[in-house]
């Protein structure tokens, strides 16, 4: 069964929440601030991690961050409350691999928390390496390095740039990648995939020599130099 740190300070939310999953055979820890979420995070070892943007004495945001420092590949679905664009744009910044907006389908969290165990506990047979110019991706290992240099990327991150060095030379669009990375249906009209690919650019091309990703304005992304 697999494992879920639920923090969220809503009794109402939380409760129903903890009862939906646990009827589908998920184990469920609950905390309703961010010092008791780290505790619990701290002291056992958990498949995905659900947590509240907004939450008591230390925040969801700063929870994820402190999460990523020390585990670059655990899901973390941030919960966070409708309309409030920055909170999502700061998830994802922190390193969150997914978010929903409140009110939600109990259906829709599951399909989300379906999508990013399948996509972490999906392991090859072989460990490929794939390269593209001065950067390699060990499928095994889950890790890239360019020119040397180590990349540490979220689960999210490293699903993208495993979809550019499988399709180099191609154009993707966002329909494509929404269904390839994320697994759903995906609602492309937001601006999260733009918001994903930016941090992924971020880690494998600053401070680097040339551009790897590049926009191809009005159909999608593509991988060339």
């Amino acid at each position: 069964m697999n494992r879920i740190c639920l923090v969220e300070d809503e009794h109402k939310v939380s409760a129903f929440i903890k009862a939906g999953l646990e009827e589908n055979e998920y184990l469920v820890n609950v905390a309703a601030d961010g010092a008791r979420g780290m505790e619990l995070i701290e002291n056992n070892n958990y498949d995905l991690l659900i947590l509240d943007v907004m939450l008591p004495v230390i925040s969801g945001i700063e929870v994820c961050k402190k999460v990523r420092a020390t585990n670059p590949n655990i899901p973390i679905l941030m919960l966070t409350a409708l309309g409030a664009v920055d909170d999502k744009v700061a998830g994802l910044k922190a390193g969150a691999d997914d978010y929903l907006v409140k009110p939600f389908h109990f259906n829709e969290l599951l399909a989300r928390i379906e999508a990013l165990l399948r996509r972490q506990t999906a392991v090859r047979s072989e460990t490929e390496i794939l390269k593209f110019a001065d950067l390699e991706l060990d499928t095994g290992s889950k890790t890239a390095i360019r020119a040397g240099k180590t990349i540490t990327l979220t689960a999210k991150e490293y699903a993208l740039l495993e979809l550019f060095l499988r399709n180099q030379g191609k154009i993707l669009s966002r329909q494509y990648i929404a269904e390839r990375v994320w697994g759903i249906g995906f609602d492309t009209g937001t601006n999260t995939i733009d918001v994903y690919i930016s941090f992924l650019r971020n880690k494998v091309e600053k401070g680097f020599d040339g551009k790897l990703i590049h926009t191809a304005i009005g159909m999608g992304y593509i991988m060339k130099q």
